[in-house]
């Protein structure tokens, strides 16, 4: 391996806490971090996608991404069908080999496995991850009349060597490629061969800010405003638009703030009506009956009409921008006109008031979008305002941690993962979150639902962010089987019970949620506290005679009703 992909290497372990593996079992996840990375505009664990360990088939690293979601389990996909009405897939496959050299009887290993994985009577022996993944694609498979388009599929073979112009790896790149055509179930198939300097490319990628560069003629600036840079207003093509919304790859940028909803289909009553009026006879008027699209940057550089904006996000018109997303490939789509409001501040009080100011399209009610982007912003900050050995980063907006190289990734806390362990803990519903956590979603920020309510305190969530961390570091160094990743949420279930004597807190009282929690974050900052304390839990876990591997069983309120009976009240 050369020095500068072995120093990237050694950059990426640390951005991410990784612990030295072997060097091997390193590049593996690096590679599968920075192909997927470039390819899906979430945060995500390269962990969960790394299967390269005996009977993998040749293959390290399998990802399929479903309507712009990395999904793991059934359950997501139904999800998804029944939000956008529709299934958009990708198939990754990565394989990775520290050798410079480009050995062509390795790579036809790799695409026969490939080739395998799809074949109706597969004749390699799988791994387990192997076949859980393709049971997740076999159930994709079966819901083909529900797909927009046949499935794509891409593979992706790295070394550490130079990419030349070589007859055998022409021939086996083809050979894949026509064997996977010959299926007729794929929209197309890509392979990529890449070496040490496409490698290194893709990775320093995944560190930089997003930033588009697009023409905007028809505009005017908007007089001087204090705390605003600059803003401009008018009307863009989509031609243009395109560019600030569609990655190289073709996929939807991570540019939606606050977006915790995500797009709500083509079904939803406003982004249905988007949608037939551009599959109209008259798409022009779109830009009369449609409010537009909101952008907020923190950075311009401009050169007549042409702006390069840095750090943007999109903060009203996530509905819009998605319907325009979906019908990029429709005839006339390029001179459709879209409303644009352009405005560069780095006020982030000045942000919030434009996003809730905006958003008054969608069915979301004004007031209920206001307290939920006020908490998350308020979370963010609370999070901000710990330092120490239990210093973590929450992440309100996809990827917008990226950028700053002080910031190990693995500190990173999700909203989907703050989601999980928060209701795990203080709603005793593991069942719920060990899959897709949609019903949850749907709920927040609603009186009731027992997340993100205005009234709550910000101690039981970042406490919930600490103690996922803490298990994910257990996973990370081995002393905690992995196997038992399956029953994490209902590990974190257990934890406020072992760790305290009180019961869970009135979560809208500040003073009892700060008892509480601050007795249960000082163990959690005391690695021989807390790992006593999950270790404890692993017991409960085994001696309630759950089956971790029934994945139907995971789901079900049963499960949680076995583990907690389990409990004997041990505390620590």
């Amino acid at each position: 391996m050369d020095r500068i992909t072995k120093k990237l290497l050694q950059d990426f372990l640390k951005a991410q806490e990784l612990d030295e593996c072997d060097e091997s079992s390193d590049f593996e996840l690096f590679c599968n971090y920075s192909v997927l990375a470039n390819e899906y505009n979430k945060t995500f664990d390269a962990k969960a996608i790394t299967v390269g360990a005996g009977a993998d088939t040749g293959i390290d690293g399998i990802a399929i991404i479903v309507n712009g979601h990395l999904v793991e389990d059934t359950d997501e996909i139904d999800s998804l069908l029944e939000t956008n009405g529709y299934l958009e897939v990708t198939y990754l496959f990565i394989q990775s080999k520290t050798s410079c050299n480009f050995d062509t009887k390795e790579m036809h290993t790799f695409y026969f496995g490939v080739i395998d994985f799809f074949a109706e009577e597969p004749k390699l022996t799988r791994n387990d991850d192997i076949k859980r993944f393709s049971e997740l694609s076999e159930y994709l498979l079966e819901k083909a009349s529900d797909f927009k388009d046949n499935p794509i599929c891409k593979t992706f073979y790295i070394t550490t060597g130079v990419v030349n112009k070589d007859q055998n790896i022409t021939a086996a790149v083809d050979y894949s490629t026509k064997n996977l055509e010959n299926y007729k179930l794929f929209e197309r198939v890509e392979a990529k061969v890449l070496g040490a300097q496409e490698l290194g490319k893709l990775y320093r990628k995944t560190k930089n800010p997003i930033s588009s560069k697009f023409t905007f003629t028809n505009k005017i600036s908007l007089p001087d405003i204090e705390g605003i840079d600059q803003s401009f207003y008018g009307v863009l093509p989509f031609s243009e638009f395109r560019k600030l919304l569609i990655d190289d790859n073709g996929n939807i940028q991570s540019i939606f703030d606050d977006n915790v909803r995500d797009f709500q289909g083509i079904g939803n009553l406003v982004n249905s009506n988007i949608n037939e009026t551009l599959k109209s006879d008259r798409p022009d008027l779109f830009s009369v009956l449609n409010n537009g699209v909101t952008i907020v940057a923190d950075s311009i550089k401009t050169s007549a009409n042409t702006l390069t904006i840095t750090d943007y996000q999109i903060v009203n018109g996530c509905q819009t921008s998605n319907v325009l997303y979906e019908n990029r490939n429709n005839e006339k789509i390029n001179d459709i006109n879209i409303p644009l409001r352009l405005i560069v501040t780095t006020d982030e009080d000045i942000k919030a008031k434009i996003t809730v100011s905006t958003n008054n399209q969608t069915a979301i009610k004004k007031e209920q979008l206001a307290a939920m982007s006020d908490f998350q912003k308020n979370l963010q900050h609370y999070y901000s305002s710990i330092n120490g050995e239990g210093k973590l980063f929450y992440e309100r907006r996809a990827k917008e941690y990226n950028s700053d190289r002080n910031i190990v990734k693995r500190k990173i806390i999700t909203i989907a993962n703050q989601i999980k362990s928060f209701s795990a803990m203080f709603s005793k519903n593991p069942h719920m979150v060990t899959t897709y956590l949609g019903t949850l979603v749907k709920t927040m920020g609603n009186p009731g639902s027992k997340l993100f309510e205005k009234d709550h305190q910000f101690s039981p969530y970042y406490m919930a962010g600490l103690a996922f961390y803490r298990l994910d570091s257990l996973f990370n160094n081995g002393t905690i089987d992995k196997k038992y990743k399956k029953v994490r949420f209902y590990i974190l279930m257990l934890v406020p019970m072992i760790a305290s004597t009180d019961d869970l807190p009135p979560l809208n009282s500040q003073k009892k949620c700060e008892r509480f929690c601050n007795l249960i974050i000082n163990k959690l900052n005391d690695e021989n506290v807390y790992s006593t304390i999950f270790a404890e839990a692993v017991k409960v876990i085994d001696r309630s005679g759950a089956n971790v591997e029934d994945k139907e069983a995971l789901k079900s309120r049963a499960m949680t009703d076995q583990i907690l009976a389990a409990y004997s009240g041990e505390k620590i």
